[in-house]
């Protein structure tokens, strides 16, 4: 069942799973949350550990990266988008592998047109791609895949996550509505939104990226609202955790939220492309606290440049794609126990 509202979404035109093979799907380890203390901080130089170099298609460069997954070796996975290509990049390594796309602009099966984000299924051993330009997700093997599979179509996405259970949760910018996928399913379920755009609580304005807790609890970043909305399960309207007072740089205020996470204390952290800054907002606060950048737009190691990625490694550091100086920053927690 969708969530109830006045408008209801028409069947047309909806995306499709085209495989009904259940042994693909698995939890991504992105959604774990580390062990966050109120006390713990970040340094607030980052240390760069994929790209700047300038922008380029060179191994060792990025060009306007978007969403990257930050696996248990520490290794990180890049939507490289303007190169159509995902790349790894080890621990240490002073260049990236391309592990999808890589092979010109287009929508053959081994081709990527602007990928904005990028998760591993763990179990299907999988990357689940969010080719952005070409309006669908793609399933693309970990393993000397030269191909990938469309398994949603027709989703204007910039951002795709998994629950513990395997479900992939979507977000539609056309239809302002967030979307739970079962592997099979020949549409998936509006969990978010839905209702048409706009700023009712069950509603959303160009949900950009969606992050899903241990509780099945649904955080989604919204461009027009100017806002992060958690959805508890099943429920029909949301409450807003960070921003909703319109665009601006007050505490109180969000500009351009892009990628979110959540620690298990319930803290939301959310990438400000508009601010350059990373934010945290405790539970339950009307106000979010600066954590990393917010001295103005730059390429210093204590600055940003149009954050869009956010992601925690397993040891609680902070991992910021830092879109316009292409590269991707880790800030190491400082533990204040």
């Amino acid at each position: 069942m969708g969530l109830a509202c006045t408008k209801t979404s028409t069947a047309s035109n909806v995306p499709l799973i085209n495989t009904t093979d259940t042994s693909q799907t698995g939890p991504d380890a992105s959604q774990s949350s580390p062990n966050i203390s109120a006390n713990d901080k970040w340094r607030s130089n980052g240390i760069t550990v994929a790209g700047g170099n300038e922008e380029g298609i060179e191994l060792n460069q990025l060009f306007q990266p978007w969403g990257l997954y930050v696996d248990d070796d520490l290794t990180v996975y890049i939507a490289d988008y303007w190169n159509h290509r995902i790349v790894e990049w080890k621990s240490g390594a002073k260049n990236g592998v391309v592990v999808a796309g890589g092979n010109g602009e287009g929508n053959r099966a081994d081709q990527l047109c602007g990928p904005t984000d990028v998760i591993i299924d763990l179990k299907g051993d999988n990357f689940l791609i969010c080719d952005h330009e070409n309006r669908r997700i793609v399933r693309w093997p970990r393993r000397e895949g030269k191909s990938g599979e469309t398994i949603i179509s027709d989703v204007q996405c910039f951002s795709i996550t998994m629950d513990k259970q395997g479900y992939l949760y979507v977000p539609d910018t056309d239809k302002h509505e967030v979307r739970r996928w079962r592997v099979g399913e020949t549409s998936g379920v509006v969990v978010a939104g839905g209702c048409g755009e706009g700023e009712g609580l069950n509603q959303l304005s160009y949900p950009r990226y969606v992050f899903v807790d241990q509780n099945y609890s649904i955080y989604v970043s919204e461009h027009g609202n100017q806002r992060v909305t958690k959805w508890l399960k099943d429920a029909k309207e949301a409450i807003i955790v960070a921003g909703g007072h319109g665009q601006g740089d007050d505490p109180s205020q969000l500009s351009n939220p892009e990628g979110i996470v959540v620690d298990q204390l319930g803290n939301v952290y959310v990438a400000e492309s508009g601010n350059h800054r990373i934010v945290c907002w405790p539970k339950g606060s009307k106000r979010g606290n600066v954590i990393l950048g917010g001295s103005g737009s730059g390429k210093q190691p204590n600055q940003l440049y149009c954050p869009i990625g956010l992601s925690f490694d397993r040891r609680g550091n902070l991992y910021v794609v830092d879109m316009g100086n292409n590269r991707t920053q880790r800030f190491n927690i400082i533990r204040n126990s």
